[in-house]
């Protein structure tokens, strides 16, 4: 295989997981109406193509894409040799990743300032409690069941939001609470958790190094983010 189909966004041109459930739109008239199964498996292919593009953060010239793509489709002579090509991903790759770690860099440290304002200023509301490890929490309803132990599985409901508001998690909004180990959290859950009695809700305020720190999670959860969770103990699992 050539080094150059290596790239992420060639590797997933058949990923059926890719493919949502999105409405078929374009303002070119020029366009099929993707009315026949062909045109609309084949804007299927571009979209997935397209999508896995902007995911990876890839600033490709659409035109040279598109030349690319209708050579190979039409299996005429390439106006780059595989050589020119792997070279060309290979420099490509590097500058993304440099562009991708610098964005990061800058997230990572816009995320840890505004984090630590927003805890400064938390700590003297009304109700919110800061322990010594930092971490906040404000209790929304006492409960009068037992504590939990770091051994101890739970049932919970909660949901979960960044400091603008954007919700990340919510098995609220699932409408299904997660059974889960005390231990087996992010550290500001365990700690919280074991605080707890069965019927308390509190409402969590996490600092970073207590959460998912420098790394992150996934593609809402960015570096150094303060998390917030409304959190209810329905039951230690087994409890009787």
């Amino acid at each position: 295989m050539n080094r150059f189909w290596t790239l992420p966004f060639a590797l997933v041109l058949l990923a059926a997981p890719v493919f949502a459930q999105e409405p078929a739109q374009s303002d070119d008239a020029d366009a099929p109406a993707l009315e026949s199964v062909k045109e609309k498996a084949s804007y299927a292919f571009g979209r997935n193509v397209g999508r896995s593009v902007r995911a990876g953060g890839y600033d490709i010239d659409i035109a040279a894409f598109t030349k690319g793509l209708t050579e190979a489709i039409a299996d005429t002579k390439a106006s780059l040799t595989d050589q020119e090509m792997a070279d060309a991903i290979t420099a490509f790759e590097g500058e993304a990743a440099t562009a991708r770690a610098e964005r990061q860099r800058i997230q990572a440290e816009n995320n840890l300032k505004e984090g630590r304002e927003f805890l400064a200023a938390n700590k003297e509301k009304e109700g919110v409690k800061t322990l010594e490890s930092g971490l906040q929490y404000k209790v929304i309803k006492s409960g009068s069941g037992k504590n939990p132990t770091a051994k101890d599985t739970i049932r919970a409901h909660y949901h979960g939001t960044l400091l603008d508001g954007t919700v990340f998690d919510s098995s609220v909004e699932r409408e299904e609470p997660i059974e889960i180990e005390v231990s087996g959290v992010i550290r500001g859950w365990t700690e919280a958790l074991q605080l707890m009695k069965v019927g308390d809700k509190w409402q969590l305020f996490i600092p970073s190094e207590l959460a998912y720190g420098e790394r992150g999670a996934g593609d809402t959860i960015g570096p150094n983010a303060v998390l917030i969770f409304d959190v209810e103990l329905l039951e230690i699992v087994g409890d009787e």
